[in-house]
């Protein structure tokens, strides 16, 4: 358990700060910047894994201060379900942001990142209107919200997000360019189970058997990834699909082909343009999506 002393709104655990407020938050950060320290930033909605750690670790490496952010946004759910299962483990997650060596952790409550509501609308073109925004209504926008409030807050240099939300990460490189923002965005590596499956917060809600049976996603992504080398993008496609849909346990919601940079859906494949085959499945009543270079 962590020792902790309560002070106010922020509490201390060993060496790394926890703060439930934006004024103290704010203040530290910018005590930091008056010295010329540099700040990388990991947001996240909590129930942390490794592949988390592996964005914090690459943050500790780059930057004199790291800054973690666990919110459960409400604004990019589009379904409350959803939102409700969630896992939130905060007694963990700072026990593991502590360990790896984080310098503040902003745990903060809905009313501190929406004092008023957010009613900002943003358009980021044909980005948001395929894969998880077709099927996601108002998700992108909701992230492009939290992520810019956030950014707001802490004032990073770098900011670190995962690959696996591939589509996330284009649609912040979009809002950062919108908004004319300093911060650098850093994409990191997919990191993986031992048999393949992405990392992920939704993880959680696997039971064992469930999480062996995921490791068809992955498996099914390389193989449609070899398959592009001699078969046309739509006969990947649907063997890709029906290989996931026939395993009895699996339903694909979509599976797309699609240049990497414009995340345009591809009719073949192209020399020296760059592609990416991204997914999004159910597993029972968790949603897993994931992605492979192709």
């Amino acid at each position: 358990m962590l020792s902790t002393i309560s002070t106010n709104n922020s509490i201390t655990a060993s060496f790394m700060q926890v703060f439930t407020t934006v004024s103290e938050t704010q203040k530290q950060i910018e005590n930091w910047q008056s010295n010329g320290l540099k700040i990388g930033f990991v947001p996240t909605m909590g129930a942390l894994h490794a592949g988390h750690i592996s964005l914090v670790k690459q943050s500790l490496e780059d930057n004199d201060r790291t800054v973690v952010s666990v919110f459960v946004n409400p604004n990019q759910f589009n379904n409350a379900a959803d939102l409700e299962k969630y896992p939130r483990t905060f007694d963990r997650d700072s026990e593991m942001l502590r360990d790896v060596g984080v310098d503040l952790m902003f745990f903060p409550s809905v009313n501190e990142i929406y004092p008023t509501p957010d009613i900002r609308k943003f358009d980021f073109g044909d980005l948001e209107k395929v894969m998880e925004g077709e099927h996601r209504p108002g998700h992108f926008n909701g992230v492009a919200q939290v992520v810019s409030r956030l950014f707001e807050i802490v004032m990073p240099d770098n900011a670190y997000f995962g690959e696996k939300d591939f589509q996330q990460l284009a649609i912040i490189n979009a809002m950062v360019k919108q908004l004319a923002l300093k911060v650098k965005i850093v994409p990191c590596t997919i990191l993986r189970e031992a048999n393949g499956l992405a990392m992920s917060s939704r993880n959680e809600r696997l039971n064992t058997t469930d999480r062996e049976n995921a490791k068809v996603i992955y498996e099914t992504l390389k193989q449609a990834k070899e398959e592009l080398a001699t078969n046309g993008v739509e006969v990947v496609k649907k063997k890709a699909i029906e290989r996931l849909n026939s395993s009895g346990f699996l339903k694909a919601e979509y599976l797309e082909i699609s240049e990497a940079e414009s995340l345009k859906a591809a009719n073949k494949i192209e020399a020296g343009l760059n592609y990416i085959i991204c997914l999004a499945v159910w597993l029972g009543d968790v949603r897993l999506i994931d992605n492979v270079r192709a």
